[in-house]
């Protein structure tokens, strides 16, 4: 099979399909066509749509490892001179190993949302919505050229705008969504710029063409300026991985997307939209070695985000918000691998994060079916023996996430660790502890929410329980949902037949089969996952010729040298820092949650300040607010009280009319209607023509 083309027209399949349920769902199971089809047709066909999808990922993935490619145009939209606009696939071992996870996580959410939306009223459009965002995806992922990247970048964010203001009827979606729309505007301007530039001086936007022209562009400098094209151009898209991907600072949209149903925040969350940036990196990695500023700003960027943004998981109480949380961490840590120029690390640990975290969100959304959409883990406790399926997956998903030894999450990240440790670029040493301290911290708070959920005493069915003026959702928007803003959040509308939080007496219960079935088919993989592809992937030929490190960056090299097989590496993992580190974590949340509550309140009391700091999210929203906003309002009352309402209605309207009234009055007063009048001015005008002209009259 080596050297064989791929059948284009299967591949073709692979996005239209999700895209022909999307169309079946959204068009005839809603309003817009007469909700011609019903609930059970939407959720088939959309289903049914992904399903095949998954199936021809996975033989597309197949055989790319027995040595198939394709690489050409599907359809060519326009030729402008020598610039083609086209419609192309690119699939080797890294596409391909995408199309599978991206389709695999999809159809987990979408057989999890037949039992999580079953009550909702917007249910077609929601199923719709999903299968449109893998459509968007898949295009991303399989693109062979920067037009169709950046069709499928717009369109995951036009699609993720869409899901986070589902509910449309809350004042707080409406805000998420729009922030999250205009904080990627940000980010997808630089993108812009930076496909504009490798456009401007490679005259392609083949990827292929302009990767063999990187040595050219390595030579070219900005003009007008002494700084390196390349460098510049590679710093700007990754400005727009920082938007899509979360990274500090554009990382304030995605806290707030949880506004969004629990099925689609796993979705952007672990298999699409905040994947696409470190896809993105990974993809231009021919480029981005050839500059050692833009993988420090790479590095740096990512090192602040893993660290930071955990802080900031250990205050939460939404137990939605302390998982989005994790995923700000985690990209962090992709994001540092990248700068390590260790790309197929980063791309495991894509993998293997999409499994856990997708688990982690869905698992969390099972939680709050259980508990009557009460998101609040001061509201729960001792869970584990109502909800026994959602406890041990979630106990799956939490050891995989803190990198326990066997665990998927394990081989990934102690590789990024590793990594990191045998890069030398600028900003290595301060990477290198914030993903060491970030083991610990990612440890604490994901087992605070573990303990505090599962274990220890009940707290819900009580009369005065946190938060519950806080989980009112619109009346439209109730059903086997709930999700909620977070905790300062207030509902404009509440429902006095909707109470959010079990009633005195009443006991939570398992979710049904169609809510657990996807936790159990996530767990699996969040297990083994990493102990089987480590080797091909990080160690193997599996990304050979797809992925380029340069040779001045040893770090992937050092990885392989110190690898002896996957369990050695569980074995040798025993006896590190990051795995005590991440042991500690867990003994301290259990300690100060299960042993003495009374720790987390003296921290509280002698460290009001910090825990101010992080309750405000180190007041990026109200910089954002003050800074960017506050001054584009001010800007814009400037430019319409002088620009608009001095300048252009002031001076150019109204300053034109008054010029004409004032002419207008003027040859009023000579226009009185009397002949007499009319005569003299006309002998006045023949005395000027002669007066004028007389000294031009030839003398006789």
């Amino acid at each position: 099979m080596a050297g064989q083309l791929l059948n284009p027209n299967l591949l073709l399949a692979v996005p239209l399909a999700p895209l022909a349920g999307a169309a079946i769902a959204g068009l005839l199971g809603t309003q817009f066509l007469g909700n011609l089809v019903g609930r059970k047709t939407s959720h088939t066909a959309t289903i049914l749509g992904v399903l095949i999808a998954f199936i021809l990922s996975v033989q597309t993935l197949l055989a790319v490892m027995d040595g198939a490619t394709f690489n050409g145009t599907i359809y060519n939209w326009m030729t402008i001179g020598t610039l083609k606009m086209e419609v192309g696939f690119q699939i080797d071992s890294l596409s391909a190993m995408m199309m599978c996870v991206v389709t695999f996580v999809s159809l987990m959410v979408h057989i999890y949302t037949i039992g999580y939306m079953k009550d909702d009223e917007g249910y077609n459009r929601f199923f719709a919505y999903i299968s449109l965002f893998t459509f968007s995806m898949l295009m991303l992922v399989m693109a062979n050229n920067f037009l169709q990247l950046f069709f499928g970048w717009e369109a995951v964010g036009l699609v993720s705008y869409l899901l986070i203001g589902f509910w449309y009827q809350r004042p707080t979606a409406i805000v998420a969504n729009m922030k999250a729309f205009l904080v990627n505007r940000v980010g997808d301007f630089g993108f812009i710029l930076g496909i504009g530039l490798l456009l401007a001086f490679a005259g392609t936007m083949n990827y292929q063409e302009v990767f063999a022209k990187k040595d050219e562009l390595a030579l070219l400098s900005l003009p007008g300026t002494d700084w390196a094209l390349l460098t510049v151009a590679c710093i700007c898209l990754f400005i727009g991985a920082m938007g899509k991907s979360a990274q500090f600072p554009l990382h304030v949209w995605l806290p707030d997307s949880m506004e969004g149903p629990t099925p689609i925040s796993a979705l952007i969350h672990a298999a699409t939209m905040v994947t696409a940036g470190i896809f993105m990196v990974s993809r231009m990695s021919p480029l981005f070695e050839l500059s050692d500023t833009a993988l420090s700003f790479i590095l740096v960027i990512g090192s602040i985000t893993a660290l930071f943004m955990g802080f900031l998981g250990i205050i939460q109480n939404d137990i939605k918000r302390v998982v989005a949380y994790s995923t700000l961490s985690q990209l962090g840590y992709m994001t540092v691998a990248l700068g390590s120029s260790a790309y197929s690390v980063a791309v495991f640990h894509l993998m293997t994060h999409a499994f856990f975290k997708a688990l982690l969100f869905l698992g969390a959304g099972s939680v709050i079916i259980g508990m009557h959409h009460d998101q609040d883990i001061r509201n729960m406790g001792g869970l584990r023996k109502y909800m026994p399926i959602t406890w041990i997956t979630s106990l799956v998903g939490s050891l995989a996430l803190i990198g326990t030894p066997l665990f998927s999450g394990f081989y990934s990240k102690d590789s990024i660790i590793e990594a990191v440790e045998a890069t030398h670029i600028w900003g290595a040493g301060f990477a290198q502890f914030a993903v060491l301290a970030g083991v610990f911290v990612t440890a604490f708070y994901s087992f605070r929410m573990y303990f505090l959920v599962f274990h220890g005493k009940e707290r819900f069915g009580q009369a005065h329980a946190h938060g519950h003026d806080d989980h009112h959702a619109p009346k439209a928007a109730h059903g086997a949902h709930g999700d909620a803003h977070d905790d300062h959040g207030h509902e404009e509308e509440e429902d006095d037949h909707a109470h959010h939080g079990l009633e005195p007496g009443q006991k939570p219960h398992e979710s049904p089969f169609v809510v657990w079935f996807p936790l159990v088919m996530l767990a699996i993989p969040s297990l083994i996952i990493g102990y089987l592809t480590i080797g091909p992937m990080l160690h193997g030929d599996f990304f050979k010729g797809v992925i380029f490190v340069g040779e001045n960056h040893p770090a992937m090299e050092e990885l392989s040298h110190e690898f002896h097989g996957a369990m050695a590496m569980a074995i040798h993992g025993l006896s590190t820092a990051p795995f005590w580190l991440a042991l500690s974590g867990v003994v301290a949340a259990y300690y100060c949650y299960m042993v003495n509550p009374r720790v987390p309140a003296w921290f509280f009391a002698k460290f009001h300040a910090i825990h101010t700091l992080l309750d405000n999210k180190y007041y990026m929203d109200k910089f954002n607010e003050v800074v960017f906003a506050g001054g584009a309002r001010l800007l814009g009352n400037g430019l319409w009280n002088f620009g608009d309402k001095k300048l252009i209605d002031g001076f150019v309207v109204n300053g034109s009319a008054k010029v004409v009234a004032w002419l207008s009055s003027l040859s009023r007063v000579l226009q009185t209607g009397y002949i007499y009048h009319y005569a003299f001015v006309m002998i006045l005008g023949v005395l000027g023509f002669l007066i004028y002209f007389l000294p031009f009259w030839p003398a006789k």
